[in-house]
């Protein structure tokens, strides 16, 4: 007969089983009643453990004949889970994100300019001609998923997994940031984005990188000058 133990303990199972790379990226674990009889366990101690391995990012559960509970590729969706939850609680303040972002946000163009592909390239552009396109139609929803996703794009142009899992959790803090403190000036935004495509398809590693720099830094004082209006000069 299957025990109950907590669905921690079965978390922690399945988390070795990954540690000790039984369980690969993408692989699919075994059904809920295989799982449940090899770790001697009910299958709803199972179904509760494995919903919040995938809340936590580390797997998810996809419905239909083909589908299961699959580990998520590299464990990436933990990081933007964790530091949601983070910042949420208020261990990351606002001075530690913009500080962040700036930080990641040039070694990311620095690397995506010395490995992108012309290609690449073209799709940022795409993607900032999308955004300017939102802007004049006024659909400031569609402006700001485009928007985070341009640094999304840059970070996978590094073809480095764990900025781009960085920067992933940096952008969505920083969507959740943005919520809580409203809109800041954005006239500025494009014309950057303009000027580093023209770098980045220059192949100007330094120009670029700095060119980040000081939009990012730009970005900082006026995040953290909305923080001090909000909150009369009380942290969030």
């Amino acid at each position: 007969m299957t025990g109950s133990r907590p669905a921690t303990e079965i978390i922690q199972q399945i988390r070795d089983l990954i540690h000790a790379r039984r369980l690969r990226a993408d692989d699919r674990l075994p059904p809920e009643r295989d799982l449940a009889e090899q770790l001697a366990v009910s299958r709803n101690s199972v179904r509760q453990a494995l919903r919040s391995l995938e809340e936590q990012g580390l797997l998810v559960i996809r419905k239909g004949a083909t589908g299961g509970a699959f580990v998520q590729g590299g464990g990436a969706g933990a990081v933007p889970t964790l530091m949601s939850d983070l910042f949420s609680l208020g261990a990351i303040r606002p001075q530690d994100l913009t500080e962040t972002r700036v930080m990641v946000g040039v070694e990311v163009v620095r690397l995506a300019c010395e490995r992108c592909s012309d290609d690449e390239i073209d799709q940022l552009e795409d993607n900032v001609r999308a955004a300017e396109q939102a802007t004049e139609a006024d659909n400031l929803a569609l402006r700001t998923e485009l928007n985070l996703e341009f640094h999304r794009m840059l970070a996978r142009m590094t073809g480095n997994a764990l900025l781009i899992a960085i920067t992933d959790g940096v952008v969505t803090v920083t969507q959740q940031f943005v919520e809580r403190i409203g809109r800041t000036p954005t006239s500025y935004v494009m014309p950057f984005r303009r000027r580093l495509l023209k770098l980045l398809r220059a192949r100007d590693v330094d120009g670029a990188a700095a060119e980040m720099r000081r939009h990012l830094l730009q970005q900082q004082k006026l995040y953290l000058k909305a923080v001090a209006n909000l909150e009369g000069n009380t942290p969030l």
